[in-house]
Parts: structure tokens; sequence; C-alpha cells
């Protein structure tokens, strides 16, 4: 299956750098200007990825980056000449996936582009070594085709939202600090902060009121047992 990429950067140079190395690679691109003709997109044939610059004209990079986060958590790469830390951690923890500096080397944007998509699409497991469902109180996770039902109503989550409910499910009552949530549900080697996990939990809330995901102060989260 071919990965459509969303590419919104200004610059016509990098445009064209960019796009030629990410076609090589078998990507189907879409080249945007603004953030605006991406939301656009976005609505109306979500991409796979998005190569996000930052400085754009109208809606800047930042702000629809947060947009995509509160609804998807579909893979978003910063492109920027701002290469100050507070900028690479401002980017971080509105979602972004990935931070490259300008001028960057199109290889490592295309080495990136790889790495983030292998992480968040992981390979299909073989159905017999795991369990069809999982049942926590009123929770009720179909794993196999990733489905979510909360006192027997179908939710629609995003992919981070199912991997934590799937991780603490299978381990109710048992407490996980908010760096071991980040590496086993964004991976080893995601360099944010760990207000992504923060951020992911108060989606979850919303999303299932009620639900026992309780807080450990100054450690992280777990799920309690809990009679429906």
């Amino acid at each position: 299956m071919t990965n459509y990429v969303g590419v919104v950067e200004d610059d016509a140079n990098i445009q064209n750098i960019v796009s030629a190395y990410l076609k090589k690679e078998g990507f189907d691109i879409t080249v945007m200007e603004t953030a605006e003709e991406a939301w656009d997109l976005w609505e109306s044939q979500p991409p796979d990825l998005w190569i996000l610059d930052i400085m754009l004209p109208g809606m800047d990079g930042y702000e629809f980056c947060k947009k995509i986060r509160q609804e998807s958590d579909v893979p978003i790469i910063i492109i920027s000449a701002k290469d100050d830390e507070v900028d690479k951690i401002l980017g971080l923890e509105l979602g972004g996936d990935d931070y490259l500096t300008k001028p960057f080397s199109p290889r490592e944007l295309i080495a990136r582009v790889k790495r983030v998509l292998k992480r968040s699409q992981p390979s299909l497991q073989d159905d017999h070594s795991l369990p069809d469902k999982i049942k926590a109180g009123a929770l009720f996770i179909h794993e196999n085709d990733r489905r979510i039902f909360w006192h027997g109503q179908e939710e629609d989550i995003t992919t981070k939202e199912f991997d934590m409910l799937l991780l603490l499910a299978k381990n109710v009552n048992r407490a996980f600090s908010r760096e071991e949530l980040l590496i086993k549900i964004w991976g080893e080697d995601y360099f944010g902060s760990d207000r992504a996990v923060d951020d992911l939990v108060k989606r979850i809330r919303k999303k299932l009121p009620d639900i026992p995901l309780e807080t450990v102060w100054g450690y992280g989260y777990r799920l309690r047992e809990e009679e429906e």
C-alpha cells in the first residue's frame, strides 16, 4: 500500500526538492503553500503523514499542528528554519512527531518519514497470538480489529488513544510512569515532553466519561479495576 504525504511549505525550492525525493521513494504527495489549503485537504482526503513548515502565510504551522492533534494522531514531521531549542520543544509538545531544522538533507528527511510511518503503522500480528477481546469494567476492546466500546457504545478513537487503553486494560490496577507510557506508546526514539501523555489522558477522559483512569500523583496513571 502506497503512503500518502501532505507537504505544507511555501518555499518553491524546498517544495520541489522534497517532492522529487518523496516521489522517487514511491510516495503519493500533495503540496500546499498554506495551512488553510492543508486543512481543506485534511477534511476531504487526509494524508497518512504531514511534512509541515512552521513559518507559513496566514495560519502558522504550530496552529495547524494543534488543530490536527485535536482530531487525530496522524504523524507530523515539522521542518523549520527556527532552530532554537524552545521552538523544537513547542513543536513537539503541540503534537509533532519529529522536528527537522532547515537546511536539511533530503535523504535524512526521507529516513525520518520512513521511521515515523513504521512506528505509527505497526505490522499486523498473527491473530492466534492475540486475545480476541479484552474487558475491563465497562470498557470492552476488540484488539484484532482495534475497536473500543464504552458502556456498550462503540467510540471513535485515535491510534494512540487505542494503544494506551489497550495497554492499561491488559494491566488493570498497575501504575505506569509517564516515561514508561512514552516509550510504550510513542516509541523509544521519541524525544518530546511527557506532557504528551497528559494530553492523551485528557482526551481519553473526555471521550469516555467516568472511566476509572486514575492519576498517580508525581508518577503517572493506572486503570482501576471497577465493576460495571
